[in-house]
């Protein structure tokens, strides 16, 4: 599809009835769907709503996750040691 065409970026064989406010693509009719009042493509309109959403839902923990706490725990366990081992010694 080339830019500037007047043909749906989706389908090529359909005149353009506008541009996607997001990507600037232009789109026919059966793409375009109106999200807060603005012209969208079916592809950008899906970002805009995944990001309306929200953060996702937290994972479980993976390896890497545990391996990070474990060491997180190991740094502070050998920071409170030293310190004790100086508070001690003066």
């Amino acid at each position: 599809m080339i830019q500037g065409s007047g043909r749906c970026h989706y389908h090529p064989e359909r005149t353009g009835l506008g541009i996607c406010v997001e990507c600037r693509r232009v789109i026919c009719r059966e793409c375009t769907t109106q999200f807060e009042g603005i012209n969208r493509c079916a592809s950008c309109l899906e970002k805009r709503l995944k990001a309306l959403e929200g953060p996702s839902e937290r994972r479980e923990w993976t390896v890497g996750n545990v391996l990070l706490a474990l060491a997180g725990a190991a740094v502070v366990y050998g920071g409170v040691l030293l310190l004790s081992r100086m508070a001690s010694g003066l």
